[in-house]
C-alpha cells in the first residue's frame, strides 16, 4: 500500500467510481449526478473547488478523501471532509486511517479552525471509526439541504 497522494485529472474516473459505490452503499445509487468532467473541471480548473487525495492498493485507487474550505462564523476557516471513501474491499486495512491522517495534516497546514463531516447515523462501523479517532460526534445536529428542486420551488415562492 502506498501513502495517499495529491489526485490528478487522470484519478477522476475511479474518483466518480468510488463516489458511485458509496452511493450504493448509501442507499442513493441513483442520486450521483455528476459526471468525470465535472470532477476534472472543478477540481482542476483555475479556481479549484476541492482537493482530493487518493490512496492506491497494486496500482488501483481503492480510497479517497475529498475536501474543500468552508467558513465559521463561530471559529473562522474550517476545512469540510465531504467524502472519505474506502472501497468495500478494503475496508478495515487500514486504508481509512490513512486518508484521514493525510486529511488531518493537510488541515493542520492550511491553519484552519476545525474538520468537519456528516456520518448517517445508522453507518455505527463509521461512526465508531471517527470516534476512536478523536472526532465529536454531534448526534444532536441534523444536516439541512435545498436539493436544486427545492432551490427552484423556493425562488418560486419569493
Amino acid at each position: 500500500m502506498n501513502q495517499p497522494r495529491l489526485a490528478n485529472k487522470l484519478d477522476m474516473p475511479r474518483v466518480l467510481e468510488l463516489i458511485q459505490e458509496l452511493a450504493t452503499f448509501e442507499k442513493e445509487s441513483d442520486a450521483v449526478e455528476i459526471s468525470v468532467s465535472d470532477l476534472e473541471n472543478d477540481g482542476f480548473g483555475s479556481k479549484p473547488k476541492f482537493t482530493c487525495f487518493v490512496l492506491e492498493v497494486d496500482s488501483i485507487i481503492e480510497g479517497i478523501a475529498l475536501v474543500y474550505p468552508r467558513y465559521s462564523t463561530w471559529k473562522g476557516e474550517v476545512l469540510h471532509l465531504e467524502d472519505l471513501i474506502v472501497s468495500a474491499k478494503y475496508r478495515g486495512k487500514g486504508l481509512g486511517t490513512e486518508l484521514l491522517d493525510t486529511v488531518i495534516k493537510h488541515a493542520k497546514s492550511l491553519g484552519v479552525k476545525r474538520v468537519s463531516w456528516e456520518v448517517l447515523d445508522w453507518n455505527e462501523p463509521a461512526i465508531k471509526f471517527y470516534e476512536s479517532k478523536g472526532a465529536n460526534v454531534m448526534r444532536d445536529w441534523n444536516v439541512v439541504q435545498l436539493d436544486e428542486n427545492g432551490i427552484v420551488n423556493y425562488i418560486n415562492q419569493l
